[in-house]
């Protein structure tokens, strides 16, 4: 990824406008987590380790902190560097990890074909033969053990988001309705917030199947409105407290803080640290907006706004020495305007708890894209915005888990503890991620990430530290809960690869398959039947163990695999990977359906008929393709083995055929021309054409042909479409696996407890694939297997 890639000074007049719509829609969802971040920090910093003296040292030193946390990390980092290493424009963790996985052969996913590469979503900028190699990229493709590390580390940022999505929404909420303490006595202070709080939270939870979009439009009135509020706020305290506050920028109070406050001040930078609670979002919801918008909303209006608010604050605090106990935001605020503050702040809490909820909903759908979360049911709840969706099980988890913490903690300190320690080592995790990103996909040079790694990762670590001490203080639980998830992700991503390793070993050679015929007892029935596989070559054991038992299958028999690859997106003209089974006759197909890790899997209404369409266009190719091939000797001598090995797939695209007569009136297709590619998925030795040049095929039978060979060709492609035809107004079957996975005789008691209870509890009760495909019941054929891993 070039480093010059989405400059924003590079935009031309006419998207300027564009660009500020986007900017202006990313306030709501973007930063609606890091705006609504000064109700807590001077708070849970001052909330025990440090108290404010006349001296104003202390306050001083937190404001000094603030703003060069704030300069360092989401604008240095992440608005000049982390944002400029997006996957396709995607951002987040996995999209890091993409593109690592991409330029170097660290993934575990077993499925990885050379055909994948020549995705248009896939292309390198600098591929690997034309540059010379990384030592770092050889040190991490040599050592297995790096892979799973590097898998690990994802992991674990991956949970810690997860974490955030708890806990955010506990303390924003509960920060902004804390307002409330002002106005109310102590003792029915006490037993109103909480309550309150619980119901605002199960509100905002229950909301959520109705999609962000149908009040997106009131998240970004809402943030704009208190990000002018409290930069208002902001002025105002400065002018009339303290004008002189501007010196504490100097990064001479950080060190005449800690060197008064020592340990203690050490152990305070666990609050100061929330100033930067919500930076991630400007990465992870990259592809929402563009790089462009994100940083000029940052830069220009959010940066400046936060930097006025704390300045305020601190401004006031320097003046009133009396509110030690109560060092809240809402102190700083002018009774007059108190009441409708505090409405503007719950409205952006809520906004900031959507935003981080609508995260974490799409960092599970990718995790179990990848094979590391167990199947959950995702419901995508708008059709014209790509990310909008929404997970029930998911949902209602985390507002008991939400709720819980809220009545349990109901305290500032303790919920910023949790969430402050879940902030840092998700960035941590970045910073990492990204150093390799620098030197494996940028081509820089090893001391750069190095530097980028240190200086970063120095910052990041000692706030990292600074929270661990406080585990006892509520730090504990996005502790806990990362294990819980790491353990269930691992377990399932583990079992998911010895699946795919034992199916690999026990599949059946093509032969196996073509010696089946009526000699043997074996009946061809009317009918499609789709076997569903992981492989992406030869025959599945669950497919011997269905014929061996049942001793027929279908007229049409489609070996499918659904796979994910590394990428975003896979475009619908790229998706479908579509080749022979043995020769013709035996009407035997494999098709490789492709999705990235942010596709929708539901994104036809019936999975049946558009792989019948598929079929149907690749069945016309073939046949047009070897009639072509018929001039040709070498093509001849290079088919001359076809009946004993797979065919070429061809990468079949959305824009149908303009074909001849003899089937127009069977299918009906559209007529256009379409581009075709073709790969030998078998050995994955043959590189693909470039998608920019790619040979146009119009699909019409030459005049100059030989009528013979024309009047042939076009009777066995008749005679092929109409088998399709007939076989799918005979019924669909669809074919799965129900899989049992059992360790072997000898495993050690860990790997035991982890396959034959762990996995097999997660798969019993999470959503088989065919709820994911649509399967009506009366259509699902399961084959019963027992894997030994």
């Amino acid at each position: 990824m070039d480093l010059e890639h989405g400059n924003c000074w590079d935009t031309d007049k006419g998207s300027w406008k564009t660009v500020l719509v986007l900017a202006y829609q990313s306030l709501g969802v973007v930063y609606g987590d890091l705006s609504i971040s000064p109700l807590y920090v001077y708070r849970s910093t001052f909330a025990e380790d440090i108290q404010h003296s006349e001296t104003n040292e202390e306050i001083y030193g937190v404001l000094s902190f603030v703003f060069w946390t704030l300069t360092i990390v989401p604008l240095f980092k992440y608005v000049f560097v982390v944002l400029r290493a997006d996957d396709n424009g995607e951002g987040g963790t996995f999209a890091l990890y993409s593109l690592i996985c991409r330029h170097a052969k660290v993934s575990l996913l077993p499925n990885r074909q050379v055909a994948d590469e020549a995705l248009s979503t896939y292309l390198l900028e600098h591929p690997p033969e034309k540059k010379k190699q990384s030592k770092v990229k050889l040190l991490l493709e040599k050592h297995s053990a790096l892979h799973t590390a590097l898998l690990i580390l994802v992991l674990v940022g991956t949970c810690m988001v997860i974490g955030d999505g708890l806990l955010t929404p506990a303390i924003s909420v509960f920060s902004a309705v804390s307002g409330l303490e002002l106005s109310m006595t102590k003792a029915h202070h006490q037993y109103a917030v909480v309550p309150i709080t619980c119901f605002i939270l199960v509100c905002l939870f229950a909301l959520q199947h109705y999609g962000t979009h149908r009040v997106g439009f009131f998240f970004a009135p809402v943030v704009l409105i208190w990000l002018l509020c409290i930069s208002t706020l902001g002025i105002y305290n400065i002018i009339q407290w303290n004008p002189h506050v501007y010196q504490a920028l100097s990064p001479y109070y950080m060190f005449k803080f800690l060197e008064k406050t020592r340990k203690s001040g050490w152990m305070s930078l666990g609050g100061i640290l929330l100033c930067i609670t919500g930076s991630e979002a400007m990465f992870a919801d990259l592809g929402h907006f563009s790089y462009t918008a994100i940083q000029i909303a940052f830069t220009f209006l959010v940066y400046p706004a936060l930097i006025l608010a704390y300045m305020g604050q601190a401004a006031y605090l320097s003046q009133h020495h009396t509110t030690t106990n109560n060092i809240g935001f809402y102190d700083s605020v002018p009774e007059s305007v108190r009441w409708p503050v505090l409405i503007i702040a719950i409205l952006a809490s809520v906004v900031g708890s959507q935003a981080i909820i609508s995260g974490t909903f799409s960092i599970i759908n990718q995790s179990q894209s990848l094979g590391c979360f167990p199947k959950v049911k995702v419901v995508h709840t708008s059709d014209k915005i790509h990310g909008q969706i929404y997970i029930p099980e998911i949902n209602w988890a985390l507002m008991i888990l939400c709720v819980a913490v809220t009545i349990g903690f109901r305290d500032i300190k303790h919920l910023g503890n949790a969430s402050g320690l879940a902030v840092m080592t998700v960035m941590l995790v970045t910073t990492c991620l990204t150093s390799l990103v620098i030197v494996l996909c940028w081509n820089k040079t090893p001391l750069l990430a190095l530097s980028f790694l240190i200086f970063f990762g120095s910052v990041e670590l000692l706030y990292f530290s600074a929270s661990l001490t406080k585990f006892r203080e509520g730090a504990w639980l996005p502790i806990l809960l990362a294990l819980f998830l790491m353990t269930i992700m691992f377990v399932w991503h583990y079992a998911t690869i010895k699946k795919y390793e034992y199916d690999l070993h026990n599949k059946v050679s093509l032969e196996w398959l073509l010696a089946l015929g009526p000699s043997l007892g074996i009946a061809r029935v009317p009918g499609i039947g789709l076997v569903f596989t992981d492989l992406t070559s030869g025959i599945p054991a669950n497919f011997s163990r269905f014929v061996t038992n049942l001793p027929a299958f279908h007229r049409i028999l489609v070996f499918v695999c659904i796979k994910s690859v590394p990428v975003p997106f896979v475009p619908p003209a790229e998706r479908y990977l579509v080749g022979r089974v043995g020769p013709a006759a035996h009407r035997s197909y494999r098709c490789i359906v492709r999705y990235g890790y942010r596709d929708n899997h539901q994104d036809v209404d019936s999975f049946e008929s558009e792989l019948v369409k598929k079929l149907a266009d690749f069945i016309s190719y073939d046949w047009y393709r070897k009639q072509r091939g018929n001039s040709s000797s070498e093509d001849d001598a290079s088919r001359s083995n076809e009946s004993t090995s797979e065919r070429r797939l061809a990468v079949i695209g959305t824009v149908a055929f303009a074909g001849a007569s003899a089937y127009e009136e069977t299918m009906q297709p559209a007529s256009g021309s379409v581009g075709f590619q073709t790969v030998d998925s078998i050995t994955d030795v043959i590189e693909m054409e470039p998608l920019g040049e790619k040979k146009r095929v119009r699909f019409a039978i030459d005049d100059d042909f030989e009528g013979d060979s024309q009047a042939e060709t076009e009777a066995l492609l008749h005679e092929e479409l109409e088998d399709l035809v007939a076989a799918q107004q005979s019924g669909t079957a669809f074919i799965l696996g129900h899989s049992h996975v059992r360790a072997k005789q000898g495993s050690s008691l860990l790997k035991r407890l982890a396959i034959n209870y762990g996995y097999n509890f997660l798969r019993r009760n999470c959503r088989g694939a065919d709820v994911a495909l649509k399967v009506p019941p009366v259509s699902l054929l399961e084959v019963g297997m027992v894997y030994v891993v």
